[in-house]
């Protein structure tokens, strides 16, 4: 567990206590009969900081960013020649027969 693993749990915290926050303030209004315009301030800014807690945690959770060479020889196999990336691809059954006699 590194540290953008927690801190993306916290972010995901932030955010569950913001609707919790809502769901508090939506019945306190029922109670006293006044009408839902929307959300208080400190729930916006709250939502806010769990945004963007969780979008730090997102992009430093995978790890560093690699370049794609465009020349190198994972690269100038065509797609319908690898057959293990099939499972990626999201084609119909007679299309994905099609390839395979194309093979």
């Amino acid at each position: 567990m590194g540290l953008g693993f927690i801190v993306g749990f916290l972010g995901a915290l932030v955010l569950f206590h913001a609707a919790y926050s809502t769901i508090q303030y939506r019945a306190l209004l029922k109670i006293t009969e006044e009408e839902f315009s929307g959300p208080p301030l400190n729930v916006v800014v709250e939502l806010f900081i769990g945004l963007v807690i969780c979008i730090w945690a997102a992009l430093t959770l995978p790890g560093k960013f690699l370049s794609i060479h465009p020349d190198s020889d994972e690269n100038s196999v065509p797609f319908y020649a690898r057959p293990t990336l099939f499972e990626f691809c999201c084609w119909s059954l007679s299309v994905l027969g099609f390839t395979w006699q194309l093979l």
